[in-house]
């Protein structure tokens, strides 16, 4: 065993704080013992530890709950420890069975680098590149071969892999199980042996796999990594966890006026768990906002700086307050400065038949929709004959509060 693993070095104050940005909306942090005694030796001996992060790149794009885990290693990075953004290239190609009651499809390679590309592009937005290690796991899965693959099949029973929830659940339902799939959490581990990681991040559904390279670390007689899980984030309905198919997201590319007005329309409540998983602001700064809001200021106050910093985040200082002016203009009413100029012919055109091909709406019934509620305006006045003609002449047209053109008809 190397001294460094004997040794016991002291817990400072810088120590302390360092295990308080560790901890900071975290689901679970595991052994949180073992972790002090990284922090102090790193601090002792000015060797930054080594912070691992795994994606495969199954989608192209991500969305700001995707960020959580970025955020984490983020404030760890600028702690001064080395993060490492693992593309797992040769684990795609297998397909994460975590959390699934079937076998995932697993990707073409040129698939899979073109998601990679766009997944680190976005995910620079976050972590600083000058000081992020990238490295795809198929430049040590690939050389194991098939002699290496079967040792390492021999650090794992059956028994422990049908431990797994996923596992046991698709095993007493009668689904099917491949053989490939175990082979997914033991590569997953054998990443952290080959990059001798310190702490391993991912989400709680991650789990399993995070404790399977602290398994096999100890296996490779390497001192074994910490796990460390943060929850999901909660969407913007409040209710159901960030994803793209309950439309409750903000993507990281969309743009700033629409994403700085998705954070606004959070509740007052929500804001609080978005400020400590998504903010850089310290939690003495956070605490001493939500005391000001608690004593009587706006909760709205709070929320603007929340969205202008996502907005900036991922756009710049200069789109953050475009789209704060934005949203008091349409907030009075007003019409944003820079909104769609189209041109259409067939005066007099029925306002469902305009809506449609001025892309304000997907179908002429969509649009009979919107006027039954109450969400199209003309030049400022709500429209409720869905018979409504327009002549020829230029129109201001709005639907919902973030839709806007500006119509020449002819």
């Amino acid at each position: 065993m190397n001294q460094s693993a004997v040794t016991t070095y002291p817990v400072t104050d810088g120590v302390g704080q360092a295990l308080e940005i560790s901890l900071r909306g975290v689901e679970e942090l595991l052994p949180q013992d073992e972790w002090v005694k990284k922090l102090a030796r790193s601090e002792a001996t000015g060797q930054p530890l080594r912070i691992k992060l795994g994606l495969d790149p199954t989608a192209p794009d991500i969305h700001i709950g995707h960020t959580v885990v970025l955020n984490k290693m983020r404030q760890l990075q600028d702690l001064g420890h080395q993060v490492i953004f693992l593309i797992g290239d040769f684990t795609s190609l297998i397909g994460d069975p975590s959390g699934r009651n079937s076998t995932r499809p697993p990707l073409t390679p040129e698939q899979i680098k073109a998601n990679a590309e766009t997944y680190y592009r976005q995910a620079s937005l976050v972590l600083d590149p000058a000081r992020t290690e990238i490295r795809y796991n198929s430049e040590w899965s690939e050389p194991l071969g098939a002699t290496g693959m079967i040792q390492l099949a021999a650090k794992y029973t059956v028994a422990r892999m049908m431990e797994r929830d996923d596992f046991h659940k698709r095993f007493t339902t009668g689904q099917s199980i491949s053989v490939h799939e175990f082979l997914y959490p033991l590569m997953q581990g054998y990443d952290s042996v080959a990059l001798k990681s310190d702490l391993e991040l991912g989400g709680t559904d991650q789990k399993f796999n995070l404790l399977m390279g602290r398994h096999l670390q100890q296996e490779y007689g390497q001192e074994p990594q910490c796990v460390l899980t943060m929850p999901l984030l909660v969407g913007l309905d409040g209710v159901d966890k960030m994803s793209k198919s309950k439309n409750n997201y903000i993507g990281i590319t969309e743009e700033a006026n629409t994403m700085f007005a998705k954070v606004l329309s959070i509740s007052d409540t929500l804001m609080w768990d978005w400020f400590t998983l998504l903010s850089f602001k310290s939690l003495a700064e956070i605490a001493a906002l939500k005391a000001e809001v608690v004593g009587g200021r706006n909760p709205k106050d709070a929320k603007v700086m929340l969205a202008k910093e996502i907005t900036t985040r991922f756009h710049s200082a200069q789109a953050a307050d475009a789209a704060e002016q934005d949203f008091i203009n349409r907030s009075k009413g007003g019409v944003p400065d820079d909104i769609p100029e189209v041109a259409l012919s067939g005066a007099p055109l029925g306002i469902g038949a305009l809506l449609k091909q001025a892309n304000l709406a997907p179908s002429t019934s969509e649009a009979n929709r919107l006027i039954d509620g109450g969400g199209v305006r003309v030049d400022g006045a709500t429209v409720s004959d869905k018979g409504l003609k327009l002549g020829a002449g230029t129109y201001v047209v709005q639907v919902g509060k973030r839709k806007f053109a500006r119509v020449a008809l002819g």
